[in-house]
């Protein structure tokens, strides 16, 4: 079905905008005192049109990531023209069209799935509810809906690059660049991204992928541009650029041997001395791996990995626009408030009747923690008989002890 899209006349001949138009394209690095050091891309022309995939090829140090970087607004061309969806890359306006997932995804590794999705919703401005119908859409398409409460720094690779990718998307841009999207997944992995890339593409949505997999951008991409020392060595259609004009292949199903016999017949006497070569068609790794895998999935086997991912996420539809926040959302928003929600209607309380008993127990209780405080126990030790030291104190106090001493001394 996609490679019957991809090949339909009345599809690549009508008329189609240019999202990226480079003309002259030249980026060249210096050193500190000003002298050359690399022309990392050396005066390149092309053309991304609209709804298009495109495949950057090219060995490492070819210019891809200084041409991608360009796109991206992060560095400035030295010489030439270069414009996305009309404009500078580094228009602001034009960021908000581009979605971007790097080689390698640095993420917060503190943040679960969903906070991830929330926070760089946030960024582009979204609602708290649109965040949340994004990210719930999302994590489901990518697989991750079961994970989406887990820290990203416990995820494997192939769950941070489809959280990479969902990341990505999160603001439904119409220009995606993706850098590596099949890195670090497993074959089914590499199939849904692939599938996904091609449902993009249903969807008006312009993509560049660029990989060293040279399988997944043959399945996914309709042109193709192959860099070599910073120029444009080869680019076009994939049948343009693959197929041999030379050599015809033929497949038809299970002959008879009677019939085998007359075609080997045919074939000699047509070709003469030439040589040929009749065999069985085979599949290739990775439709008999996904085969066992379906199989095992059909069967309902647990895994705690990734998942399949669901149906793309419906905001993801071309000309579809999010409505601009209110001016007391926006507020809201930068105050840090919550949106309101509309009020619930509540049941009826229902009149809950209180045991008698119940309540005398509660009551009883109540009392008993006024009650006064118990009094100590009597001392049970014997009581000393003080009268007669009071009395000799108190004449010491008043002087008679001192006449008392006198009395007896003259006696």
């Amino acid at each position: 079905m996609a490679e019957a899209l991809k090949n339909d006349p009345a599809t690549e001949n009508a008329p189609k905008n240019a999202v990226v138009e480079a003309i002259g394209l030249t980026k060249e690095f210096r050193d500190f005192w000003n002298r050359p050091k690399a022309k990392a891309v050396n005066d390149i022309d092309f053309t991304v049109r609209e709804g298009e995939i495109l495949g950057l090829l090219g060995p490492n140090g070819s210019g891809k990531s200084t041409t991608v970087k360009m796109l991206l607004g992060l560095l400035y061309p030295t010489a030439g023209q270069l414009a996305v969806f009309g404009k500078s890359p580094r228009d602001v306006d034009t960021k908000k069209l581009i979605g971007y997932l790097p080689e390698e995804s640095y993420l917060y590794k503190y943040l679960t799935a969903y906070e991830t999705l929330d926070f760089f919703g946030s960024l582009f401005g979204l609602s708290a509810l649109e965040r949340e119908k994004r990210a719930t859409q999302l994590l489901e398409m990518v697989g991750l809906e079961h994970a989406k409460d887990r820290p990203i720094g416990e995820f494997s690779k192939g769950m941070i690059r489809r959280i990479g990718l969902a990341q990505a998307m999160i603001n439904d841009p119409a220009f995606l660049i993706l850098d590596e999207p099949t890195s670090g997944l497993d074959p089914l992995g590499c199939r849904e991204v692939k599938d996904l890339i091609l449902m993009l593409k249903k969807r008006g949505k312009t993509v560049v992928v660029t990989s060293h997999l040279l399988s997944d951008i043959e399945d996914v991409c309709d042109r193709v541009i192959i860099l070599y020392g910073g120029r444009i060595r080869a680019q076009g259609t994939l049948s343009e650029l693959l197929t041999i004009q030379s050599t015809n292949t033929i497949t038809t199903p299970n002959l008879p041997p009677a019939a085998m016999e007359k075609l080997l017949a045919v074939l000699r006497s047509s070709l003469r001395d030439e040589e040929f070569k009749i065999d069985h068609p085979r599949m290739s790794l990775e439709e008999f791996f996904l085969d066992v895998v379906n199989k095992a999935q059909s069967e309902s086997v647990e895994t705690y990995g990734a998942r399949a991912g669901g149906h793309i996420a419906d905001y993801l539809s071309a000309g579809e626009q999010v409505p601009a926040a209110s001016g007391k959302e926006l507020l809201d928003a930068l105050a840090g408030k919550e949106p309101e929600k509309k009020p619930e209607e509540k049941a009826p309380e229902e009149k809950q009747e209180i045991d008698s008993g119940r309540l005398q127990a509660l009551e009883d209780d109540s009392l008993k923690t006024k009650a006064p405080a118990p009094e100590k126990p009597a001392d049970d030790t014997p009581k000393r008989d003080f009268s007669e030291a009071n009395k000799r104190l108190s004449s010491l106090l008043s002087g008679k002890a001192d006449k008392e001493e006198k009395e007896q001394d003259e006696e």
